[in-house]
Parts: C-alpha cells; sequence; structure tokens
C-alpha cells in the first residue's frame, strides 16, 4: 500500500512538474545527502580514493562534492524522466555521431549497445528506441520490490524499449526475428560469482567485470558499439558512440570487455564526478587463487567460442 501511494501520489504528480521546479527539490536533496544525512559517505571517500591515490585530499573532497551535486541532479532528472515526452526528450539527448549506428542499420548487423552508470542513463534507457531505427532491447537487473521494478519498466518501456533479464533474453530477442535489434547493456555493475568474470586493471585496482556482454556477442555474432554519455549543461547529454568491434567472433579473448573497460577508465578520469562512486564496485575481494580463475576463465571461453 506504501509504495503505491508513494509512486500515485508523490513520485508521479512531483514528475508531472517542469523540470526547473524539480531541480529546486533536488537542491534541497543535495543539502541533505551532502551536509545532513550523507548518502554513503564512507564508500564514496574511499571509491575516490582508491581510484586516485596520486590525488590531493582536496581534489578528493571537491570530486566527491562534484558527485553529490551531479547525484542530487540525476535525482530530479530520473523523476521526470517518467513522464518526459518525447520532443522534450530527443531535446535533451542528442547523437553526436549517429552515422555508427545507421551503418551498421544498413548493413543489417544487430548491435550490442554497451553503456555504463555515467551521467544520466536513464535518459538513454527511455529514449533509445528514438534515437536509433533498431528495435531497442535492455537487459537490466531485476528490482527486489516487484511493484517499483513493474512501475519503472513499465515507463522506460513506452517509446519503444524492451526490458528483459539475464533469464529471458535469448527467448525475447528470438521473438524479433529478423526486426534488427540493439541490446543495451550497463556493463560496469559489480558482478556475481568469481568463476564467470573478466578480472582486469581498472583504475588501478583489480576489478572484476561481467562477461556477458562478450558472451552474447559472439553467441549472436552483433556488433559491438559503446555509448559513452557526455554531459552538455544541466540535464544536456550527448551520446558519442565509439564502435569496439564489427566482427566479434574473431576477436581475440577478452578484447571486447577491455577495450570497453579502457574507454570507461579514460573518461572518468577526465571528468570522475559524473560516475556512480556511491555504487559498491569493489565490494568482491581479489581471490587468492586469481590467476587460476583468470586462465580458466580464458579456456572455457575458448573451448566453446573459438574451438
Amino acid at each position: 500500500m506504501l509504495d503505491r501511494f508513494l509512486y500515485y501520489c508523490v513520485t508521479l504528480p512531483w514528475s508531472y512538474m517542469p523540470l526547473w521546479m524539480i531541480y529546486r527539490v533536488s537542491d534541497v536533496f543535495y543539502v541533505v545527502i551532502r551536509y545532513i544525512i550523507p548518502y554513503r559517505k564512507e564508500v564514496v571517500r574511499n571509491n575516490i580514493k582508491n581510484s586516485f591515490p596520486d590525488k590531493s585530499e582536496e581534489e578528493r573532497k571537491r570530486i566527491a562534492k562534484q558527485f553529490y551535486r551531479y547525484f542530487s541532479n540525476l535525482f530530479a532528472e530520473s523523476v521526470k524522466n517518467l513522464t518526459i515526452s518525447e520532443k522534450k526528450l530527443k531535446k535533451r539527448l542528442v547523437v553526436r555521431n549517429p552515422e555508427v549506428m545507421s551503418q551498421l542499420y544498413e548493413e543489417k548487423r544487430n548491435v550490442l549497445l554497451l553503456s555504463s552508470h555515467y551521467n544520466n542513463w536513464e535518459f538513454l534507457i527511455n529514449g533509445q528506441s528514438l534515437l536509433f531505427d533498431y528495435q531497442a532491447v535492455g537487459i537490466g537487473m531485476p528490482l527486489s520490490n516487484k511493484f517499483w521494478d513493474k512501475k519503472l519498466n513499465d515507463r522506460r518501456e513506452r517509446f519503444g524499449m524492451k526490458v528483459v533479464n539475464s533469464g529471458n533474453y535469448k527467448e525475447v530477442l528470438a521473438e524479433y526475428g529478423d526486426t534488427l535489434t540493439a541490446t543495451l547493456i550497463l556493463n560496469d555493475q559489480s558482478p556475481g560469482k568469481d568463476e564467470n568474470c573478466y578480472w582486469t586493471q581498472f583504475l588501478g585496482q583489480e576489478t572484476a567485470f561481467y562477461f556477458g556482454a562478450e558472451i552474447i556477442a559472439n553467441q549472436t555474432n552483433s556488433a559491438v558499439v559503446n555509448a559513452i554519455i557526455h554531459k552538455v549543461k544541466r540535464g544536456y547529454y550527448e551520446i558519442e558512440l565509439q564502435l569496439i568491434s564489427r566482427d566479434p567472433q574473431n576477436e581475440p579473448y577478452g578484447n571486447i570487455t577491455e577495450t570497453y573497460v579502457r574507454q570507461l577508465e579514460s573518461i572518468i578520469k577526465e571528468a570522475p564526478e559524473f560516475w556512480l562512486w556511491s555504487h559498491k564496485r569493489w565490494k568482491k575481494g581479489v581471490p587468492e587463487n586469481l590467476a587460476e580463475l583468470k586462465e580458466n576463465h580464458k579456456k572455457r571461453f575458448l573451448e566453446k567460442f573459438r574451438s
């Protein structure tokens, strides 16, 4: 009952307000999460410190302060995203180089579209169908709260996106048959079992990454494109498309994931305040048998896709 009240009586009415008015509320929200009840203060502090050990304490504090400002804006924009019109969303989210996707579409290639929790990924989820000719599919992790999971996904799907999860994406993609699809994956989340991860250096730390994108690319022979979201000004973003692989089945093991990681690392170093530092990205400890895990992971991939 509380979930329904919060959704129908608080969140949705708030979402219909002009964004500039929602920003006024988010300005107060910033003060609360930054100074009064610091949101995941230790997680943010430690993540930044471990990622930028060469920066001074003052520099790291400045990044944290800028992150909280960004996070409060993201909160406002995510609320507005629930009811934003097609016209306004297309104005606030544009593609710098749409020819990357257009060329692949002309070649009748399905695409695996990678992105990250950097800048406003919710605008991308909601607006992907408006930006490209492809049928948009998004692979996500379901929320534990089924009511909010359904309501949020219903809103994400209203312009044509189809939200799926790791358990049913194969069936959904098969249903589209000859219809070209662009499948979105936010590939910077903290993964599950150690043995299924791709381990690599990221921001100076041994880090586990999901390998599912590389697996799917090889299963479906889909081209792989990284959608990097840049902030233009408050509430306005541009997507830069980087082609990672046109022919994934001929790529060396790990090359797709490694390229994505290096591109993500580069944009974070350039503007660190726009990444989700409050996420417990390094909650998974480095296993003692890491070298063995890496070797076995590579061996399984090669046996499955290159033998």
